[in-house]
């Protein structure tokens, strides 16, 4: 199993000092991907490649957390792995966007509060 995420995943963004008041509300968020990235570091590993969908259910699981936020995006993700079994049909199965997100992703998949652009 591959420990990247799909590019839709990542981003360039970084948290500045400014938004730190507007970073709280997302802590739940960063902190259940932060067990995500853990797992997939180390646990994920010693099962192989072995999901029948694309992106990997752990790759699902960031994926929803980051759009969806930590308890819906946790309820999404075991959906997922719940429909993972041996007589699943599998293929790719993206994360539905969420229509109004409005944060930027960090390189490591943390989510952040948009900085406003300067031109």
């Amino acid at each position: 199993m591959s420990a990247t995420l799909p590019s839709a995943s990542t981003g360039n963004a970084r948290l500045a000092a400014s938004d730190f008041l507007h970073f709280l509300p997302l802590v739940p968020r960063n902190a259940a991907l932060s067990l995500l990235h853990g797992y997939r570091a180390t646990i994920s590993h010693t099962y192989g490649d072995v999901c029948k969908y694309y992106p990997s259910c752990s790759a699902y699981a960031v994926g929803a957390v980051q759009q969806h936020g930590a308890m819906k995006g946790s309820a999404m993700a075991a959906a997922r792995i719940a429909r993972c079994h041996p007589w699943a049909k599998g293929g790719v199965d993206d994360v539905p966007l969420h229509k109004n997100f409005r944060y930027d992703l960090t390189p490591h998949g943390y989510v952040v509060p948009v900085s406003p652009r300067k031109d």
